[in-house]
């Protein structure tokens, strides 16, 4: 059963959205480079789009992360609940639709039948999603949707009798910057308790060409998505961003260890946001820095967590060791 957002708190939390967006263009347009936050995309279009790259060929994470869940399931949620005998919560940040998810609510609920889970995103649009696919599937699960930014205002957890296991899935923390990182996992650790644990899914360095194609696909909804910020920004703060004076940019900096996604100006540009009272020229060739996708090894994952006050605990990979879901807790 899924409990839904009242009215009052989708209009706090889509004004308080609003306003960060206007903090964000005005924090990343104005100086050189210029840049835009990723979690700017994921609108409802923008939701969809991510979506549909999930299900691309070039697109390994989701399905190797996916393959990771469906063999061990039982096990992750096993080592999560420990020795306690009271039921474990499940809460995800950037839960998105949830998709992978059920693989790990399915196995909670076999193992100890009514299971309450949490999906904290910034997407409305993905969090109904989420809610209809696993009230339909999984009778089990209490689904309590909460609409945040949990970058900009950490969540608040309600007090819980008996373990929680937070995910942080689909590499979504590789979208931050290694400082970000530690922040968001450090705000999390402070609304667990001594025993909880963190299952973290995140990409793995490998081949430079199989990483770069999975943001250039063929079929360009890759691209599709990346100007979708610009679209975004034209609808929500009344900016005049011409799409088509853009050009999709992506490659791997290997001494960041990260993709980097940008979009580029193909003639000079100017241009306005009305809601940010905002005015900026765009030299041709000039980028807007709009995504980063940090790559690991298993000593920057390692590195990572014990920063941020988790002792890792198992760690399980597919055969080509592509992608790391780690099981950590906290200290």
């Amino acid at each position: 059963m899924a409990t839904a957002v009242s009215p009052l708190e989708l209009d706090t939390a889509a004004d308080d959205l609003r306003s960060a967006m206007v903090r964000e263009v005005q924090r990343g347009l104005l100086p050189q480079p210029r840049s835009l936050p990723a979690w700017m995309f994921y609108d409802a279009l923008g939701t969809r789009l991510f979506e549909r790259i999930t299900h691309l060929a070039e697109y390994y994470p989701t399905r190797t992360e996916r393959g990771i869940f469906s063999g061990y399931a039982d096990t992750i949620v096993s080592r999560a609940r420990g020795e306690s005998s009271k039921p474990l919560r499940i809460v995800e940040l950037g839960a998105g639709t949830a998709s992978k998810t059920g693989i790990l609510l399915d196995a909670a609920a076999h193992m100890q039948g009514r299971v309450e889970y949490i999906p904290v995103d910034v997407s409305e649009t993905a969090l109904e999603a989420a809610c209809a696919s696993i009230e339909q599937s999984l009778a089990d699960v209490e689904v309590k949707p909460v609409v945040a930014n949990y970058v900009s205002a950490p969540i608040q957890l309600a007090p819980h009798d008996g373990p929680t296991l937070a995910l942080y899935i689909g590499s979504s923390i590789g979208n931050f910057s290694p400082e970000e990182q530690r922040t968001i996992l450090r705000n999390l650790k402070v609304e667990l308790q001594s025993g909880d644990a963190l299952l973290l899914g995140v990409d793995m360095v490998k081949d430079r060409k199989v990483m770069e194609a999975a943001y250039r696909d063929a079929e360009g909804v890759t691209e599709a998505f990346n100007l979708n910020i610009l679209r975004r920004l034209n609808k929500e703060l009344a900016a005049n961003f011409d799409l088509a004076c853009f050009r999709h940019v992506a490659f791997w900096n290997k001494d960041e260890s990260r993709i980097e996604m940008h979009l580029e100006a193909i003639e000079p540009q100017h241009i306005r946001i009305a809601a940010a009272r905002l005015s900026v020229r765009l030299a041709k060739g000039e980028r807007i820095h709009t995504e980063n996708s940090y790559k690991f090894t298993e000593n920057s994952l390692l590195s990572l967590l014990e920063d941020s006050g988790y002792f890792t605990e198992e760690t399980w990979t597919d055969e080509r060791g592509w992608f790391s879901v780690t099981l950590a807790r906290v200290v």
